[in-house]
């Protein structure tokens, strides 16, 4: 998949991808503390992948784990601080959504500390059952 909005463009190529750039981000992010290069390079592997470039230059990136046929989790989705603010996020978020393979899903998920309002704009709600949700949380896992 790819699509193409003035100089900036979204593609589901792994080939495209730039490891060290998104290892990068995540060793620093608050979800992804410390991460292993290795781990980031395995979960890439495993998922469904969007960079997000201008030109040929990554500037973002969110990767979806899914069965492609019931449930779609949302992961690791940065924009670089430079090229914040113009609505990139928003559109890669919105093609993530409308991606052929990942229509009729009965549940998509995402975890964020600090995001609520911008995934709202998606319909994205807090978990409507929590008390049937379960969880192991390591977050220092790579400290």
């Amino acid at each position: 998949m790819r699509v193409r909005k003035g100089n900036f463009i979204i593609s589901t190529n792994k080939k495209l991808l730039n490891l060290k750039l998104i290892h990068g981000f995540l060793k620093n992010s608050y979800w992804a503390k410390n991460i292993p290069f290795e781990v980031v390079e395995k979960a890439v592997k495993n998922s469904l992948c969007f960079g997000l470039y201008e030109r040929k230059e990554q500037i973002g990136f969110a990767r979806v784990l899914t069965d492609f046929a019931r449930f779609a989790n949302i992961h690791d989705v940065f924009i670089l601080d430079k090229f914040r603010g113009r609505g990139l996020g928003y559109w890669l978020i919105e093609t993530i959504l409308k991606h052929p393979e990942l229509q009729n899903m009965k549940k998509w998920y995402l975890a964020t500390r600090d995001a609520h309002e911008f995934y709202k704009k998606f319909g994205f709600k807090p978990i409507a059952h929590p008390e049937k949700s379960m969880e192991i949380l390591n977050m220092n896992i790579y400290s």
